[in-house]
This record gives C-alpha cells, structure tokens and sequence, in this order.
C-alpha cells in the first residue's frame, strides 16, 4: 500500500471562535459586575413565591391559582418592573 504525502500547509478552521482565558482564572481587579436586578425586585420575587407556596397567588387574566415557580418569579418581575424597580427588560419573541 503507498501512502500519502503530508503537505505543510494550514489546517482548516471549524468556524469556531477559540476564546482566550486568563490563567489561573483570576478576575480583574478593578473590574465590578453591576447587579441586573434590584433589590426592589428580590422583594417582590420573595413575596409572589411564598403568595404561590401558600396558594394565594392567582394568574392576573384567568384568575387560577398559580402552581408553577418560574410563573411565580414571571408575577414579582413584573409588578418590580410596574413599580419602576430595577429589572432588566423582557426578551421579546422572535
């Protein structure tokens, strides 16, 4: 069987972006992370799971009684955002 010959050129990418990491991966020290949501918002997010926990808390439209946590965060976000809280904006369907 013969063989093939190798050439030296470049390899092919993979169209993937490689992402450099520092090493020992230590953060910057004079860089801070802002907090995405504030504290007004935690509040309400607290009350409308323990409202869900107690099963008090009911969806605005149908008025059912709420079983779902991620609905229940949904409810606090919300009223967070109608009261002016710090809360980032909803992601719009795409």
């Amino acid at each position: 069987m013969a063989r093939k010959k190798r050439t030296g050129g470049r390899k092919k990418s993979t169209g993937r972006k490689k992402t450099s990491s520092r090493k020992g991966g230590r953060k910057k020290s004079g860089a801070r992370k802002k907090r995405k949501y504030g504290p007004k918002a935690s509040r309400k997010v607290e009350r409308s799971m323990h409202e869900m926990k107690r099963g008090e808390l009911k969806s605005g439209r149908s008025g059912k009684k709420v079983t779902s946590r991620k609905q229940a965060i949904a409810i606090g976000l919300s009223e967070a955002r109608s009261e002016g809280a710090k809360v980032p904006k909803k992601k719009g369907s795409r």
